[in-house]
């Protein structure tokens, strides 16, 4: 019995080939009424780099400037958004039209396989095929409704989630987070490659934990190394979007899942440059 078949009528009491049946096929309404503008991936091919804060803060200050905007935790095997935006076990309904996905203070909806786990520190043991199968799940069956932007939070590498992303998503633009290291800059070169290979635009490079500030004295200690992001970025073609420094206010704001209320000159200063790109 073909699918045609099984949503008929007339299924059990028909005699018609289905290639000659005029009967249309029930079309899902899942993620019917999505209608997203901009799809911003964040991508580092080095993990431990803050990719994860990043997104958090891209949404965060995007939502501040009073976009509709949605968070796509596409880190399955290590989802962080959650934690961040203090969202812990919370209760997700659905109807025709998709899950419906939690929202944070800002009203930034988020969906993550966090959500779904009995605890969340349950361990995520999946091969690549059932990890990018949720990703297309947590695109096409979420009911993101009308979206500005939804950022995507990649896992770190050029595997099997990235890919699926890059080339099952309509990507406008991909950010590309390293820190001042040399090893850093080198894996995350991998990524801009990758980029480069598949046609996706990259709206620029993000230097994340450039240096820190000292409390007491107020000098610039650069903690992972001498600054290199603008270097890298002219060398690799691409805009150096800016440098952000290792805070420990963000530090804090983040374990406490209060992303949101962090605020910074620097990330002010990005988010200008990706509305200039992505308006």
């Amino acid at each position: 019995m073909s699918e045609q078949c099984k949503t008929c009528p007339s299924n059990g009491g028909c005699n018609i080939d289905p290639a000659d049946c005029g009967v249309e096929v029930e079309k899902s309404l899942l993620g019917a009424l999505n209608q997203i503008r901009n799809v911003i991936v964040v991508m580092s091919g080095k993990g431990g780099v803050g990719k994860s804060s990043v997104t958090a803060l891209i949404a965060s200050n995007l939502a501040k400037e009073g976009f509709a905007v949605g968070i796509l935790d596409a880190d399955i095997t290590g989802p962080s958004q959650p934690k961040a935006f203090g969202i812990h076990k919370p209760q997700i309904t659905a109807s025709e039209y998709g899950m419906t996905p939690p929202l944070t203070k800002l009203g930034i909806k988020i969906i993550s396989v966090n959500f779904f786990l009995p605890n969340e520190d349950d361990p995520v043991i999946w091969r690549g095929p059932l990890l990018a199968g949720a990703v297309n799940q947590f695109w096409g069956e979420v009911d993101w409704r009308d979206l500005d932007y939804l950022v995507v939070d990649l896992p770190p590498g050029t595997g099997d989630v990235p890919l699926t992303v890059i080339q099952s998503l309509p990507v406008k633009g991909i950010v590309i987070v390293s820190s001042p290291q040399d090893l850093a800059f080198m894996v995350v070169k991998k990524t801009i490659n990758m980029a480069k290979k598949l046609n996706v635009p990259i709206l620029g490079l993000i230097e994340n934990m450039s240096h820190a500030i000292c409390p007491h004295c107020g000098e610039k200690l650069e903690i992972f190394g001498t600054s290199q992001g603008a270097k890298v970025a002219s060398d690799s073609g691409l805009d150096f979007l800016g440098s952000l420094p290792w805070d420990t206010r963000l530090n804090a704001m983040v374990d406490e899942g209060k992303v949101e209320e962090y605020s910074s000159k620097e990330m002010n200063a990005i988010i200008d440059q990706i509305l200039k790109k992505l308006p």
